[in-house]
């Protein structure tokens, strides 16, 4: 199938998520004809995911200002700025009636299977930047499908690829047969099913981020209610326990990561939970029950429990890109120019400054990888600067280099953040500062604690 010309062609945008619309959105207000591609059946889906979980930020925070262009004259009405959404308000409210106002341009249930140059795999050279790209698409029905495209913007995430349990980065022994005991979100106790398979029971819980905090304050407050008696968590960190493993409590910068980190000591200090330290999983075994039985590479056997949440962060899917040629950093699998600005042991969520297509670009021309997705493993990824990112693309695409290389955020330089978090006490929720982390808890999102985010 010959291909059409370059200039005739969309540009392709994976994930209808916040970063994939608003990157839609600028392309919209640029002119430009572009394709979005979704796998899932709704905008945001992997939002939905985490619906029970508040965000951070304040709905000032994420909305982006080229997608409230668009949904203004459809008499959408913007929330509360100062109010923080939950995940399933941020796609009902927000992302849902963007990719409506998008109309037919957002394609649901759309799977993107491989990204390349047409004709050229990632060994040839010749009259390569001059080829479109074609991709591979699956669609819910099985139907496959090519299409092509002068650019591509992957706002894919990360959140369908969780890091295991193991402490080396892989998968622990036995950790894919246990499938049925572990989860890597944490769970939605509101929901009276998944409330009944945690109460009085035993649970592991891997993780020392905002995500495991999240967790542990969740499973205590299970423990308190009359249905939950014998609720109990076993926290397991891979690193000690120090004076800022808890984050930086009343002192935190980040009020809702205080709180989360306040919570966790809660749930310790009241015999909720208990922490071993220094634990990196090797393996998982059954006991005669059935249940789990952690083992650690230095060889301890941890009582057995009966579920295990592992909260270890998430990587980039890179698998369908094998053919483009990415500059990624061999740390942290982000674009080389980005990584060393987002470097997670020496930044924060409001220390990392804005940055476009010059940080984004790649070997591969007009290829870029956006919103959380960027950001690889780092875990310090806001809403607001993923708009910025969408925004200096669509410009460059659009030939406008001026305004693609124009700083148009500005973040407070202490990373100071509001957001409701975990809770929704007054204290607070007391706005400190702009450009919050806008992610939910479960993605440990914000300054890992010193102690080393596992």
């Amino acid at each position: 199938m010959t291909a059409p010309a370059t200039t005739d062609l969309p540009v392709l945008v994976i994930g209808a998520g916040p970063a994939g619309l608003a990157a839609a959105a600028h392309l919209e207000d640029r002119g430009l004809d572009f394709l979005v591609l979704e796998a899932g059946r709704h905008a945001g889906a992997a939002t939905r995911d985490w619906a029970h979980v508040r965000l951070f930020s304040t709905w000032g925070e994420v909305v982006d200002p080229a997608a409230e262009k668009l949904l203004a004259p459809t008499g959408w009405v913007k929330p509360d700025a100062a109010a923080y959404p939950t995940g399933g308000d941020w796609a009902e409210y927000y992302l849902q009636p963007l990719a409506g106002v998008l109309g037919a341009r957002v394609r649901f249930g759309a799977r993107v299977t491989g990204v390349s140059r047409t004709g050229r795999d990632r060994i040839v050279d010749a009259d390569r930047d001059a080829q479109p790209f074609v991709v591979h698409v699956e669609h819910a029905d099985g139907r496959e499908e090519r299409v092509f495209a002068r650019a591509v913007i992957d706002a894919s995430g990360t959140w369908s690829t969780p890091s295991p349990a193991g402490g080396s980065g892989l998968a622990a022994l036995g950790e894919r047969a246990a499938a049925d005991r572990i989860t890597y979100r944490v769970p939605d106790l509101k929901d009276p099913a998944v409330r009944a398979r945690y109460a009085g029971k035993r649970t592991a819980v891997v993780g020392s981020g905002a995500s495991a905090f999240t967790a542990l304050a969740y499973l205590a407050d299970l423990a308190k209610a009359d249905e939950g008696a014998g609720t109990k968590a076993l926290w397991v960190l891979r690193r000690g326990i120090s004076g800022s493993t808890f984050g930086g409590g009343e002192a935190d910068q980040l009020p809702a990561r205080g709180a989360l980190g306040l919570a966790a000591k809660a749930a310790v200090d009241a015999g909720y939970a208990d922490a071993v330290t220094g634990f990196r999983t090797q393996a998982f075994e059954r006991d005669g029950d059935g249940r789990l039985v952690l083992v650690g590479e230095d060889g301890r056997r941890l009582d057995a429990v009966d579920e295990v949440i592992v909260l270890t962060g998430f990587r980039p899917d890179l698998t369908f890109l094998d053919e483009l040629r990415l500059g990624l950093d061999e740390r942290l699998q982000a674009p080389a120019e980005l990584a060393p600005l987002i470097d997670p042991n020496q930044h924060s969520c409001g220390t990392v400054y804005p940055h476009g297509v010059n940080e984004l670009s790649h070997p591969e021309k007009d290829v870029y990888l956006v919103g959380m997705k960027s950001y690889g493993r780092a875990p310090t990824f806001l809403a607001m600067t993923g708009y910025e990112q969408v925004r200096s693309i669509a410009a460059h695409l659009a030939g406008d280099r001026e305004a693609a290389e124009r700083v148009e955020l500005t973040l407070p330089e202490t990373g100071v953040c509001g957001g409701a978090g975990l809770f929704d006490q007054p204290e607070i929720t007391e706005q400190s500062g702009g450009g919050c982390c806008a992610a939910p808890a479960t993605l440990a999102i914000g300054e890992p604690a010193a102690s080393g985010g596992c």
